[in-house]
C-alpha cells in the first residue's frame, strides 16, 4: 500500500514539473519590445525559473510604458541599489518584507508620513534626521507610536 502511495506521489511530482515547464514564458513568444528590453538573458532564459521569467516580463512591460525621465530615474535608482553593500541590501529587503506584512491602512499612513517628509525643505528634513538619530531606542518607538496614534486630517476633495 505504502508503495503506490509513493509511486503516486512520484508521479504526480513528475507530472506537475512537466506542466510547470510548459506554463514556461519562452523566449520566442515574448514581444519584439521584450525581447529588446530583456536581451541580455536572451542566451541563458530557458534555463532561467519560471518565476524569474516572469518577473523578467513585467518588468520589461514596465519599462517599455515608461517616459524617458521615468527610465532615467529607474536607471540611476537601479545604479544606486548596485552600489550598496550585500549587508545594506538585505536590511532593505527586510524593512520591505515587514512593511508588505502591514495592513493596508498601515501602509498608506507610512507613505503618507514619507511624502510630508519629502515635501519638507531641505533644511527641516536634516533637523529632523539630526533629532532622530540623537534619540535612544525607546525614544524612537514612543515618536513612533505618538504619529500612529495621532488624529489624521480631514481628506480634502
Amino acid at each position: 500500500m505504502k508503495a503506490k502511495h509513493i509511486a503516486c506521489i512520484v508521479w504526480l511530482l513528475l507530472v506537475s514539473s512537466v506542466s510547470m515547464a510548459e506554463d514556461a514564458i519562452t523566449w520566442d513568444s515574448l514581444e519584439p519590445s521584450q525581447q529588446q528590453v530583456l536581451s541580455e538573458f536572451s542566451a541563458d532564459w530557458d534555463s532561467l525559473p519560471a518565476k524569474r521569467r516572469e518577473r523578467l516580463v513585467r518588468g520589461a512591460d514596465r519599462w517599455v510604458g515608461m517616459s524617458a525621465e521615468q527610465r532615467d530615474e529607474a536607471q540611476n535608482r537601479f545604479s544606486n541599489w548596485r552600489r550598496l553593500s550585500a549587508e545594506r541590501k538585505e536590511t532593505i529587503r527586510d524593512r520591505y518584507e515587514t512593511y508588505r506584512s502591514l495592513s493596508a491602512d498601515e501602509q498608506r499612513r507610512i507613505r503618507e508620513n514619507y511624502h510630508r517628509f519629502k515635501q519638507m525643505n531641505r533644511d527641516r528634513r536634516q533637523l529632523m534626521r539630526e533629532r532622530f538619530h540623537k534619540m535612544t531606542p525607546e525614544q524612537r518607538q514612543r515618536a513612533r507610536e505618538r504619529l500612529r496614534d495621532r488624529p489624521r486630517p480631514a481628506k480634502r476633495d
